[in-house]
């Protein structure tokens, strides 16, 4: 992902033996955790390089295919971290808002050319990068109490969201977010005390 030759490499290979891309999908990401007064600048570095630089030098290889022949979806994997800032996290909240951005630019430039480009934000999912969260006592039933669908996403609804926007059912979507969080983002109010009304 931080590789300019190994990622134009990938594009020349996926070319010759499948034809021009005509769907990118920006999905990998890394977590350093930390607070920002002690975050590293190697460790800054390390994830804003996989996290964006990565989906830039992706969109932009892959997405020379895609403009040569009209037309093209790239789907972008940022997180509600990229909206809500999520403390000692280190530069990963930072490089997913970025990610949101960078999409919205790409739309833009690109959308004349037939070439939509738009992101999925995923909320509390289990992934091997998030398992061990889970595989602490209570974690999974804390969590779910403050979603409203009452359970932890799984790797196949972001998939469902990513199928979408990649498909030409979302034809006329760009610059767009979908946010897949099972109504968790929705609910900041509930944190907000209301005498008379809880």
């Amino acid at each position: 992902m931080t590789d300019a030759d190994s990622i134009a490499a990938a594009s020349e290979t996926v070319e010759k033996a499948l034809g021009p891309a005509s769907v990118l999908v920006n999905a990998a990401a890394i977590l350093r955790p930390g607070t920002l007064d002690t975050l590293s600048l190697a460790e800054w570095n390390m994830v804003l390089s996989v996290n964006l630089t990565g989906y830039f030098l992706c969109a932009q290889t892959f997405g020379r295919q895609m403009r040569r022949e009209g037309r093209g979806s790239l789907v972008h994997v940022a997180s509600i971290a990229g909206s809500h800032a999520q403390g000692k996290s280190g530069a990963y909240s930072v490089s997913k808002a970025a990610v949101v951005m960078l999409s919205r630019q790409l739309a833009s430039e690109w959308g004349p050319e037939g070439v939509r480009s738009n992101v999925v934000s995923p909320g509390m999912v289990i992934t091997p990068m998030s398992q061990a969260f889970y595989d602490t006592p209570g974690v999974t039933e804390r969590r779910s109490a403050v979603t409203p669908m009452r359970r932890i996403g799984m790797p196949q609804d972001i998939a469902d969201a990513v199928t979408f926007l990649a498909s030409d059912r979302a034809s006329y979507i760009n610059g767009d977010e979908i946010i897949v969080d099972g109504g968790f983002t929705r609910t900041i109010m509930n944190l907000v005390p209301r005498p008379g009304h809880d």
